[in-house]
This record gives structure tokens, C-alpha cells and sequence, in this order.
């Protein structure tokens, strides 16, 4: 590159370079400048959104579909707002890029009473050091070039969030055409001889198996292993499941795909088959009480291939220096015998059965989600919020992959709103159908004022139950009751959009199809549902939960 750049030139060149098309954010004064050179740019699109959360929300989602997001702020009060976000996107592996205005480096020196301040100047850099994988503070012009480029690469690497403060009065400084920043440094990198030893070991094993089953995880997605894992997968003839972080990772019409692995909320079947298997290998999945705590059959070490990018262990053999790319890659290369797959796929389910709309019938939780079986297509893309959208859906055959988003390992609400405008400014081909519960949408969803600013059009689907359904089963009270809103009067508030109020089945039916006739804007569906109502796997899963918290 030119040596012409200034401090956020080069930084908007380089997010471009990522293949960040749009930035969220919310301007303030520490961050004014940096917002006006991304508009001078034209590189990156900025997108207003209503409130800090919501754009960090919206960068996560845009990473998951895209590849890589970022979120722009000001000091500590936009800052702080986005820590719940980023601590999400780290807990589930999506990079976002948090860029941070920020008293300017000279400002600092006097210690002067400036505004925002927390209690020490890098009091928030402190705070982002502890749930990113690389932060930087770009105070000074000789390295800033170089600081940009690893903290990038670190995210890449890691498809994890990163932080990177930029105080105001170094935005337009030029910086020095001097980088000892080496692409390679931050590339996975993995070990002759432990590739070969733990590819031998993980060969024999499978060989020795009867019935092993691939788990596809969350960071086939992140990584863009798909197709490596599908090769392995034909090659060998080992059946595969996903897990419900990773739900979509491989497309559930596959044919090898035996359906969700969701412990002792899930399809028995699949549970049975997983929990059964004398050889499990699990290809970046992450371990989570949500994906596998809730077993029946709790996993045994001993049956186990565990790779991720981070670690490999193989029964109680840990592997140092194994990258999860090479070794998928090996693995496919390794003489490992071939078996007549599993014919049951988990499109042959329940979720797929036909709907008959029965007439003035009270809607209630499994009839919708059996109604929305057949609404999606693959032009749709289902964004869940946490409860019972998520444990809702999970029954939903997604026709494609990466077409299904949910925080189902961190679980944070108010996600899904603002997740539709990030996943569909990645991907303008898909049409999000957002999935909510009254209480997320009370959090997050006016973002929906985004969408209208930014001509979105996502069905958003409002289960109405009056409260917190899912705390209502661990322990009820008063504490889980909210206000009633008038979630149909929206449109009319924010300018654009239709709504919708649904109480019985035909009523659903028809509101359905009138959204996805309506394309010229949102269309957010007020589904009046008993309190008490709720998915077989919510209830599975609050009759393990309540046990701990009573």
C-alpha cells in the first residue's frame, strides 16, 4: 500500500479488505471524525441503528453470514453498551471488529476532568482486554499500521471479537509505511510429525469402530470447512449431526445428516445414535452444557475425537500444534474404511408433517412452529431469539446451510431483532424470518426502525405469552410478568411496515401468507399465545434446569 494513509484511512481499507461491506454503530463526539472519513470513504456503508446493543447484535450477525462484522462507538457510554455483545460474540466465535472513539492521546496528559471517563483512561480497554482475542489502543502513529493488522488477523484467525481504540486526535495523523506485522504469523500452523501421529491414532480408531458418528460443529461454519467435512463424510460414509449452536452447518436435506444432536431435548433417535456411538468425532463443536450437558447417556472420553481450532484430543491423548483445517484435510486423506451410511434423515421428522389451518382454533406454541415448517424456503433465513424461538424451531428443516441464527450457547436476548438487519445487509438474497419472544422484543426490538430506515423487509414473529416463558417453568412469580404492547401499532410508530394480531390458527395462515406477499417493507405478526403454552423440548429442558434452581 501507499505510504499516504492516515490512521483510519488505512483502518477502513484494511476492514474492507476483510470483506466488510457495512459498519453499525451509533456516532458521539469522541468518534465524530472517524465517522466522517468512513463517509468520505465510500467504502464501508454505515448503519445507524437505534442503540449500541443493537449494533453490536447486528455486527454478530453479519460476521456469522458474511465472515467478519464491525461495530463503531464512542468512549464508555457506547462502549460499555456493546460488552454484553462482544462477550457473546466471543463465547460463540464470530469476529467483530469493536472500534472505539476515545479522549484524544494529548488530552490524556493532564489527567483533565473529561466527560464519559469511567475511572481511569483505560478503564475500557481493560474491560474489552478480558472478552476479546487481541485489543490495541492506536495512540501512537510509528506502530499503528502494524497494530491494525494483527488485531485483524487475530480475529480472522480466531473468528473471534477484537478491540481497537482510536482516540480522536489520532484519526487523521498519517501513519509510517513500516509494518514487521507477518500475514503468516496468525495463520493456523500445525506440526508434521503430531499430524501424523494423531491422524494414525484417529484412523485406527475409527477402523476399530462399529458405528461412528461425525458432530458437526459451530466452527465448520466460522471456518468455511463445509465442503472439506462433506468430502470426509462421503468418503467414508460416516453419518453426521449438528448440534444446535450449529444448526444449518450442513443442510438438513443432506443425505448423510441424521438430524440435531440436542441431548435430552432432542429427537430420540438422533439421541440414541449419538449417545450410542463408539466413536464420536466431534469437528469443531464446542462443549457446551446447552449442546451436550443435558445428555441421557452422559459422552464417554474414551469414545471421543475432539478437534477444534484451539485443542485436539483423541480418547485422553491431548495433541499440541493440530490445526482443524489440516487435520479435517488429512483425516480425508487417511485409508479409512468405507461404511454403508445411516438411511434416516431428520427431514423424515414431525416437523415436516402437513398443516390444515383449523378454524377460530386458539394457536398455540407447536401449531406455529408446525405452520412455519412449511413457510420457509430456501430463500429464508431464520434468526431465533433465546427461549422458546430457539427451542421452538430447532424442529425446522433448514433447506440450506448458514440459513439458521441463534446466541444458543451464550444465550443473551434481545439478539434476534437486530441480527435480521446485520444477516440480511450480508446477504440481501435472504429474507429474514425472526422468531421472538415479547420479552427479547422488549429489549431490542425497536431496532426495527433500522430496518425501515434501510429498506429490510424481515417477518418478525412475536411469540406473545405475557412474560418470560422459560422462567415461568424454572420458578414463576410476578418478576416474569411484562407490560402488554400493542406489537401490531408498531409500523404506524416507526413509519413503514405492517402488523399483525394472530389468536387462532386461520388467523396465522393468513397473516403468514399476507407477509410474504408484502415484500416492500417488515411485517411483524402478534401471536397471542397462552402463558403457560410451550414447546415438548422447552418443557424437557425446564424439567432438567428447574431441578438446580429450586
Amino acid at each position: 500500500m501507499e505510504n499516504t494513509h492516515t490512521v483510519s484511512s488505512y483502518l477502513i481499507q484494511k476492514l474492507h479488505d476483510y470483506g466488510i461491506k457495512h459498519i453499525f454503530g451509533v456516532p458521539g463526539d469522541y468518534i465524530l471524525g472517524f465517522y466522517d472519513e468512513l463517509i468520505r470513504s465510500n467504502m464501508l456503508k454505515v448503519v445507524n441503528t437505534c442503540d449500541e446493543q443493537g449494533a453490536a447484535f447486528a455486527a454478530d450477525a453479519y460476521a456469522r453470514v458474511k465472515g467478519f462484522g464491525a461495530v463503531c462507538i464512542t468512549y464508555c457510554v457506547g462502549g460499555l453498551k456493546v460488552v454484553n455483545a462482544t462477550a457473546q460474540a466471543y463465547a460463540e466465535k464470530s469476529p467483530v471488529a469493536v472500534i472505539s472513539g476515545a479522549p484524544g492521546a494529548k488530552e490524556r496528559t493532564k489527567n483533565p476532568l473529561l466527560h464519559h471517563v469511567v475511572r481511569e483512561y483505560d478503564t475500557q480497554h481493560k474491560i474489552f482486554e478480558h472478552i476479546t482475542v487481541a485489543s490495541t489502543v492506536l495512540n501512537d502513529p510509528s506502530t499503528a499500521r502494524a497494530e491494525i493488522d494483527r488485531v485483524l488477523s487475530m480475529a480472522f484467525r480466531y473468528k473471534r471479537p477484537v478491540y481497537i481504540e482510536l482516540p480522536r486526535d489520532m484519526v487523521s495523523i498519517p501513519i509510517a509505511n513500516v509494518s514487521n506485522y507477518r500475514k503468516d504469523e496468525y495463520e493456523e500452523r500445525s506440526d508434521p510429525m503430531t499430524m501424523a501421529e494423531a491422524v494414525e491414532e484417529a484412523t485406527a480408531m475409527i477402523n476399530a469402530s462399529r458405528n461412528p458418528v461425525i458432530v458437526a460443529g459451530v466452527e465448520i461454519q466460522r471456518f468455511g470447512l463445509r465442503d472439506e467435512v462433506l468430502r470426509l463424510i462421503e468418503k467414508t460414509g460416516i453419518p453426521v449431526v449438528a448440534t444446535i449452536l450449529s444448526k444449518s452447518v450442513i443442510s438438513e436435506n443432506y443425505p448423510y445428516y441424521l438430524g440435531l444432536y440436542e441431548g435430552a431435548m432432542g429427537d430420540d433417535r438422533v439421541r440414541e445414535v449419538v449417545e450410542s456411538s463408539d466413536c464420536l468425532i466431534l469437528l469443531g463443536a464446542l462443549m457446551t452444557d446447552i449442546d451436550f450437558g443435558i445428555a441421557v447417556t452422559p459422552i464417554d472420553q474414551s469414545h471421543i475425537i475432539y478437534v477444534t481450532s484451539e485443542k485436539l484430543s483423541i480418547r485422553h491423548h491431548n495433541f499440541e500444534n493440530v490445526g482443524l483445517q489440516s487435520f479435517i484435510r488429512s483425516l480425508r486423506s487417511a485409508n479409512i474404511t468405507r461404511r454403508e451410511p445411516l438411511h434416516y434423515n431428520y427431514s423424515d421428522g414431525s416437523a415436516s408433517t402437513s398443516f390444515l389451518a383449523k378454524i377460530g382454533k386458539k394457536i398455540t406454541v407447536q401449531r406455529l412452529f408446525l405452520r412455519l415448517a412449511s413457510f420457509i424456503t430456501a430463500d429464508t433465513i431464520v434468526i431465533a431469539d433465546v427461549g422458546d424461538s430457539l427451542f421452538g424451531a430447532l424442529d425446522l428443516v433448514i433447506q440450506r446451510d448458514t440459513e439458521f441464527l441463534a446466541p444458543a450457547f451464550y444465550t443473551s436476548m434481545g439478539f434476534a431483532v437486530p441480527a435480521a438487519i446485520g444477516a440480511q445487509l450480508a446477504n440481501p438474497k435472504l429474507r429474514p424470518l425472526v422468531i421472538v419472544g415479547d420479552g427479547a422484543f422488549q429489549m431490542t426490538g425497536m431496532e426495527i426502525s433500522t430496518a425501515v430506515r434501510y429498506q429490510l423487509n424481515p417477518i418478525v414473529i412475536v411469540l406473545n405469552n405475557d412474560g418470560y416463558g422459560t422462567e415461568r417453568r424454572l420458578l414463576d412469580g410476578p418478576f416474569n410478568d411484562l407490560q402488554h404492547w400493542e406489537y401490531r401499532s408498531i409500523p404506524g410508530i416507526v413509519g413503514g411496515g405492517r402488523g399483525f394480531v394472530i389468536n387462532t390458527e386461520d388467523e396465522f395462515d393468513m397473516a403468514l401468507e399476507a407477509a410474504n406477499q408484502y415484500s416492500d417493507g417488515f411485517c411483524i405478526l402478534d401471536v397471542r399465545l397462552d402463558p403457560n403454552d410451550g414447546s415438548a423440548a422447552l418443557k424437557r429442558l425446564t424439567d432438567v434446569l428447574g431441578k438446580k434452581v429450586r
